[in-house]
């Protein structure tokens, strides 16, 4: 399946499109960029109260090293 991307305007608080800005640069994104990791973490937490930021900040490390072709398999034994 082929991801899409679709662009909408919102409008959003000021304090946070401020925030995403600094918090950007030091993560190498854009600001609307930040602001999409940001609801990812969110709706992820949401659906999963019971796993910790770190596991979910890990997660999608993971998911974007396997997305990048970085991964192993894993051999048992």
């Amino acid at each position: 399946m082929e991801n899409f991307m679709s662009t909408a305007s919102i409008r959003l608080n000021k304090a946070l499109v401020d925030k995403a800005y600094a918090i950007s640069k030091a993560q190498h994104r854009t600001p609307p960029k930040q602001i999409e990791h940001w609801a990812t973490i969110g709706q992820i937490m949401e659906d999963n109260p019971d796993l910790s930021y770190e596991f979910v900040r890990q997660l999608l490390i993971a998911q974007a090293e396997a997305d990048a072709g970085m991964v192993e398999p894993y051999e048992f034994g």
